[in-house]
């Protein structure tokens, strides 16, 4: 992030030098070093979590929400049963059986609660609300530190998550100098867009993760 800020800086200091600074430049933190720049702010990490289902990659810096999950309200249909495939690839490259995994993995949308799971796969397979509190805050503002405007992050919470901790979640923010948050306690919403596990045929799921269920068994 460091190095994406560093050149967009770089090109707004060259666009400036052929079209100006911006109007406010004269009273921004820029003139007193007489930095010359197009663009009154150059980064920011916007939200992207259905850009990431159309791109089919990752939801920018947040982690995963859980290995299955269900999310609602999404391009105007019906719910998106999503997996992630590396957890799969994962477990087959390491020679894990996933078949005891696969129902469990599916209700559940994770596998911390597995006795018999590699604690080596659970530490890499944690999901956001197995992920604590202060670990989503450091991870925002490793790269708040790098980026002009807010930082689009979930800080999601378990469902007994207490209101002294969402208020520390609330200061603890301000103290790390984060321009913005988002707080979820999981559940607090009669209806939320993303719910852990999924109530389908893990077969079906598992081989065509993001196409409609009922063209699938055809």
């Amino acid at each position: 992030m460091k190095f994406i800020n560093q050149e967009a800086h770089r090109a707004s200091e060259h666009l400036a030098g052929e079209r100006g600074d911006f109007s406010n430049w004269p009273h921004s933190a820029y003139a007193p070093a007489n930095q010359q720049r197009r663009n009154a702010t150059c980064t920011a990490i916007a939200p992207t979590g259905t850009l990431s289902l159309i791109a089919g990659t990752t939801a920018s810096i947040e982690p995963l929400f859980a290995l299955v999950y269900r999310r609602s309200h999404s391009f105007g249909g019906n719910p998106l049963y999503e997996m992630i495939p590396l957890f799969w690839q994962y477990c087959r490259a390491e020679g894990i059986d996933t078949t005891p995994l696969a129902e469990e993995v599916f209700h559940q949308g994770t596998i911390s609660h597995l006795a018999d799971s590699p604690s080596r796969i659970k530490e890499l397979f944690l999901t956001a609300l197995e992920i604590p509190l202060e670990n989503h805050l450091q991870v925002q503002a490793a790269f708040q530190q790098y980026v002009d405007n807010s930082v689009s992050k979930t800080i999601n919470m378990r469902k007994n998550t207490s209101r002294g901790d969402v208020a520390r979640a609330y200061w603890r923010a301000w103290e790390l100098g984060l321009k913005g948050v988002t707080i979820y306690r999981y559940g607090s919403k009669d209806s939320q867009v993303m719910e852990v596990g999924a109530e389908v045929d893990p077969r079906l799921l598992e081989q065509s993760p993001h196409c409609d269920q009922g063209e699938c068994r055809i």
